[in-house]
């Protein structure tokens, strides 16, 4: 059985708190590894190599830190294929949706190979009398991530590649429950000539998130998972000076209207409410169809699609989804819609019983589908994470409008119409941090921002593109003046460019 423990100076060393957890291999059910759980001390130890390092890297130039990510991008997409195995034997989704999810992490460190042009500062010559003034942008030091079980190549990517462009060090700590991709993206980033101590990588539970946001010397933090954590890290690092971004839960909703092309709705209601069985904070998990005989329409052809789901191993190049990540998370998702229908939702598809032949012990779980969802049921209030699709019928619009607009998450939400009026009347007004417009999983591209609104994210700044180079730097101004041709003596009133 593997060890995997932590990542430290440019290699990998064992854990030493004696703790560990079990790594699944999803489809079989079986523990596949033993991860170390960082103590305190291992911690601040990888926070120690981290500073000692940042210095001489960030006094490296743009150019030359450039290249190291070029680097690093070419041997991602040499190991592309091993990465995606990896990544799906320890977290459950298919080999394609694995690549997806590298591929993704890839674009943002295509974006920070441009750290040359983006850490540019502004000048202005004569100011005033003889006076220039002029911006920098600097690194912080050393920064961390705190990364989710779900996309565990693309989110370390996105949280490490624009802070390490920056010119900082970096400490991040992945799911414990899929640690190998990340284990291995820091030693391709020392194979690609980043210097030994600026990303480590230590594995862990609350313990090692604690040590991280009480540590003295992390400036910044960056987390992605579930609201409720992701207010405990922002409180929690916001009271020791951090700069922090969060990013929790979500209830994405799909609009359909009357005139949507009903096939592209349904299309992409199966694919962003079923993909990666469910486990992303972007999938749809609410449809709103709009007018009775539009919802009628929608269940009409949305419960075979749903019935006929192919469910299969994660290394299955014919599956639509694989497995759960562990079987906790099969619980908690069964548990949801035994509430659902407690509550009075009309339950059109029930895959609770799918059992996968040959892997009855893997985390595997059919297709659900609610449809007559009300706005005051638990499964339409809380995220639920698992392949469960809700239908919520409305009446109108602006009824339609208001669902997304006053629920408490605010991550995304799409609409399906030929209207060009209604969605940018709809894209205006609704009240979500990203907006599609007859597209289902509206992920901006890596030069764009990624963030939700309300209880979906916590922080002024988003993930990746511009944001992300303002949330690792710190902005300098210089005013300056030289002797020649400046009046002598003191002034007393307050400096002006008058």
């Amino acid at each position: 059985m593997r060890s995997i423990g932590h990542f430290i100076g440019g290699r990998e060393v064992k854990g030493t708190s004696g703790r560990t957890g079990d790594v699944f291999e999803p489809m079989t059910g079986d523990v596949q590894a033993k991860v170390a759980l960082a103590s305190k001390a291992e911690v601040r130890a990888a926070v120690e190599n981290a500073k000692a390092a940042q210095p001489e890297w960030a006094a490296t130039n743009p150019q030359r830190r450039a290249r190291v990510m070029m680097k690093f991008l070419e041997l991602v997409q040499r190991d592309y294929d091993k990465l995606a195995e990896l990544l799906a034997r320890e977290h459950g989704k298919t080999i394609p949706d694995a690549k997806g999810d590298i591929q993704r992490g890839l674009e943002v460190v295509e974006f920070a190979i441009g750290i040359p042009h983006l850490m540019k500062g502004e000048y202005t010559e004569g100011a005033g009398p003889g006076i220039d003034i002029y911006s920098l942008r600097q690194p912080l030091g050393v920064v961390a991530g705190i990364t989710p079980f779900n996309f565990p190549a693309m989110i370390p990517m996105w949280k490490f590649a624009p802070a390490i462009a920056c010119g900082n060090a970096f400490i991040l700590k992945p799911s414990e429950r899929d640690p190998g991709v990340p284990m291995r993206l820091a030693e391709l980033m020392i194979e690609a000539g980043l210097p030994p101590g600026i990303l480590n990588v230590v594995n862990g539970d609350k313990e090692a998130v604690d040590a991280i946001l009480d540590d003295p010397d992390i400036k910044a933090v960056g987390f992605v998972g579930s609201s409720p954590i992701a207010q405990y890290i922002y409180e929690r690092a916001a009271a020791t000076g951090k700069r922090c971004q969060c990013f929790g839960g979500a209830k994405n909703h799909a609009i359909v209207m009357p005139d949507a092309d009903m096939d592209q709705a349904v299309d992409a209601l199966i694919g962003a409410g079923y993909g990666s069985a469910g486990e992303r904070c972007m999938a749809v998990s609410v449809a709103v169809p709009v007018g009775k005989a539009t919802a009628d329409r929608l269940m009409e052809k949305l419960i075979p699609r749903v019935e006929s789901l192919k469910i299969g191993t994660s290394i299955d190049p014919s599956a639509d989804y694989g497995p759960l990540v562990t079987r906790e998370a099969v619980e908690r998702v069964k548990n949801y819609v035994e509430i659902g229908i407690k509550e009075g939702a009309t339950l059109a598809v029930d895959g609770r019983a799918f059992k996968m032949q040959g892997y009855e012990d893997g985390f595997y779980m059919g297709g659900c589908l609610f449809d007559n969802v009300t706005k005051d049921m638990r499964i339409y209030k809380e995220e639920i994470f698992g392949p469960v699709l809700s239908v919520v019928r409305a009446h109108d619009y602006n009824e339609a409008l208001a669902l997304p607009s006053e629920h408490d998450y605010g991550n995304g939400v799409a609409i399906f119409t030929r209207d060009g009026d209604a969605a940018r009347d709809f894209a205006t007004k609704v009240n979500v941090g990203m907006v599609g417009i007859n597209v289902p999983i509206p992920v901006p591209i890596a030069y764009y921002t990624f963030g939700g609104w309300k209880k979906s994210g916590f922080g002024d700044l988003n993930q990746h593109g511009p944001d992300s180079i303002r949330f690792y730097t710190k902005t300098k101004t210089v005013t300056s003046r030289w002797p020649s041709g400046v009046k002598e003596g003191a002034e007393f009133s307050i400096p002006t460019m008058k």
